[in-house]
């Protein structure tokens, strides 16, 4: 039987949702990435072989001789309690102090997104999001039929003076915002975090209009140089702020545990929500992370990280000076696992990505982070699943597909093109341009 008969059968029973349903392109591109031959900087995977097999050894052989039936069993919606002091000491890490009350476990951080959207979000409702945002909500925002509206951002992160007209333009509408949701630490896709000031205004923003906002903070603790910023939660206190934390990236994704903080109304929403959805997260990776921090060398392992992750974020950054063209801009993260670079305006990444693919490398294309077409110039790049080796390759293969199409731009235009600078052979790192940058170009 055809596909399209398949469909013709089945269409008449979707729900109207499903017209505007999107797939992840992370996720589009898993069974690509994941044929050996492919060097993929497409995901956001953490390097899960650095976790010392004898500690998982150790670990499960504990659940297993002192809890193994409680780990088999179902488990309270909101989590184990002993689960939430571990996401205290996580938070605490970061000068949030948490009550168990105000916050529930979750199946990975990704279903903090789906719930909060699921309880807050009617068909039309407005979302406000960075663009570019994190590719893995778009997803989310579409199934829920959300209208996002996205803020530029710049290397300070989501500029809050656009916020600002925007909310200032819907107010004018009859429209308000549900929830804001940033990721102000190392975004994803951008590399780039937002100002202490920008971070003060948007939560004075969220009590001066009622908004709530969702942070999502997967990166925070992963930072290579800099000191640390404190979350917008911390700022706020939980009034307007809900929380999005993950074991994923200080731990392991396997596991699948995040958790969500959020004010005692909207928290009590989302674990009826969370009830509906699967009943409770795993007792047993729960059980397995208790076990784990019970040893107290969690912030060593993350530590261990940072130094690996630092090492090729470096070693990315050499080679997008030493291959990529002198027009290709690109941000320099001071933590997390992206670096979000941007080629000329004639280049569409989603095109550029099915060439890079018949070179066995693959990236996130821009595009897949906006939700009104833009970003079909820019490229997500991620440097922490790889090793240096591979990096290095991988970013080499990249450019040399970029290059041919630079000249072959230049080749019909007429118009020649440079594919190097002196600035980039000397490995200086193009950033994206600030407010003060933008202004004088636009005088200029």
């Amino acid at each position: 039987m055809s596909i399209s008969r398949d469909l013709e059968r089945y269409a008449g029973l979707f729900a109207s949702r499903t017209k505007v349903m999107k797939s992840s392109a992370m996720r589009d591109l898993m069974a690509v990435t994941a044929r050996p031959e492919v060097i993929s900087l497409a995901g956001g995977l953490p390097d899960t072989s650095t976790f010392p097999p004898d500690t998982f050894a150790a670990v499960a052989q504990r659940v297993a001789a002192e809890s193994c039936a409680q780990a088999l069993q179902y488990g309270p919606t909101e989590g184990l309690g002993e689960t939430k002091d571990c996401i205290a000491e996580v938070m605490a890490a970061e000068g949030m102090p948490l009550d168990r009350e105000d916050a529930i476990v979750t199946t990975g951080g990704q279903q903090v997104i789906d719930l909060v959207t699921k309880t807050l979000i009617d068909p039309g409702n407005v979302v406000i999001a960075e663009g570019p945002t994190y590719p893995g909500a778009v997803p989310v925002f579409l199934a829920y039929q959300a209208e996002v509206v996205q803020i530029e951002m710049d290397t300070a992160g989501m500029r809050v003076d656009l916020l600002e007209e925007a909310l200032d333009r819907l107010d004018r509408e009859g429209r308000r915002p549900k929830f804001i949701y940033t990721v102000p630490t190392f975004q994803n896709p951008a590399g780039v975090s937002m100002s202490l000031s920008r971070r003060r205004r948007l939560v004075e923003i969220a009590h001066e209009r009622e908004l709530l906002v969702l942070e999502d903070n997967p990166y925070g603790l992963l930072r290579y140089e800099g000191d640390g910023l404190p979350p917008l939660y911390a700022l706020d206190g939980g009034v307007y702020v809900m929380y999005l934390g993950t074991f994923s990236k200080i731990l392991a994704p396997g596991i699948r545990l995040g958790w969500v903080a959020a004010p005692p109304p909207v928290l009590e929403k989302i674990g009826v929500a969370k009830q509906g959805t699967d009943l409770c997260t795993s007792t047993l990776s729960q059980l397995i992370v208790q076990a784990y921090f019970e040893r107290g060398d969690w912030r060593e392992y993350v530590d261990s990280l940072t130094d690996v992750y630092r090492k090729r974020r470096d070693t990315m950054l050499d080679a997008l000076a030493e291959h990529f063209p002198r027009q290709a801009e690109w941000t320099r993260p001071s933590g997390g696992l992206f670096i979000w670079a941007t080629l000329p305006d004639f280049i569409d990444t989603t095109d550029l990505l099915a060439r890079a693919l018949r070179d066995n490398v693959a990236f996130v294309p821009g595009e897949a982070a906006f939700l009104d077409g833009r970003g079909r110039s820019s490229m997500r790049l991620n440097f922490s699943g790889s090793d240096e080796e591979s990096i290095r390759e991988g970013i080499r293969r990249i450019g040399e597909v970029v290059t041919e199409q630079v000249e072959l731009y230049g080749t019909l235009t007429g118009e020649r093109q440079a594919v190097s600078s002196p600035a980039q052979e000397a490995g200086e790192v193009v950033q994206l341009p600030t407010p003060a940058q933008r202004a004088r170009r636009a005088k200029g």
